[in-house]
């Protein structure tokens, strides 16, 4: 039973982080198209947490959106809506910046550690009658079947989530090459016209001095 006192002291310890901000649910077909509304999207690991100053740094692996040049970034807590990355692992990402160029990372944005805890996402714990001369091996089992099944749908929301944040990637540096590729197109026009417009003005310019020549000559 003493597998049970744990998940239910887990729970109470939990719980201040999960309910304190309304959040709507979000479908796995929509977590990227609302994350990518936050200022800064990146995949990246917490390799720093302070838990009495409530800061958290991230290493960023990869960025997916959002214009930042160190390798590292640091979160702040403001608030009870405020995710706490103290768990040591990978994270997905969604933010927004604040003043001092640190990140908030609010509750209710899909972003989720690898492993992630809190309630908000877990699956109901499944309901189990057993009497007092049951095998205590059947309740450890259905947690155990539980915490499988909960991580088991977060690693398919994490896979989904990086692929589109990679198809997001590839179609934004896509649209950049061809911004650039027109950007050269048209200077290089221009270009061309500012050539031929000077050669013009220099064509005209000798043939004015060679007539000129032959009037003097006359």
């Amino acid at each position: 039973m003493k597998l049970k006192y744990f998940f239910l002291l887990l729970l109470l310890c939990l719980s201040n982080y999960s309910f304190s901000c309304e959040c709507k649910p979000i479908d796995r077909e929509n977590m990227v198209e609302i994350g990518l509304k936050y200022e800064i999207v990146f995949y990246g690991e917490t390799i720093k947490v302070d838990s009495i100053k409530r800061i958290y740094t991230f290493r960023i692996i990869e960025l997916f959106k959002g214009k930042y040049n160190s390798q590292f970034i640091t979160q702040k807590y403001y608030g009870n809506c405020s995710i706490v990355p103290s768990v040591k692992q990978l994270w997905i990402v969604y933010a927004n910046f604040n003043d001092d160029k640190t990140i908030e990372i609010s509750g209710c944005s899909p972003s989720t550690g690898f492993k992630p805890y809190g309630l908000d996402s877990m699956p109901s714990p499944p309901k189990i009658k057993i009497s007092q001369k049951a095998d205590e091996k059947i309740e450890i089992l259905s947690f155990y079947a539980w915490d499988l099944k909960f991580e088991n749908r977060n690693l398919q929301d994490w896979i989904y989530q990086i692929e589109k944040l990679r198809i997001y990637k590839k179609s934004q540096k896509e649209i950049s090459d061809k911004e650039k590729t027109e950007s050269k197109i048209e200077i290089y026009s221009k270009y061309i016209i500012i050539s031929l417009i000077v050669n013009i003005v220099l064509f005209l310019s000798l043939l004015f001095v060679i007539l000129k020549k032959k009037n003097f000559f006359k």
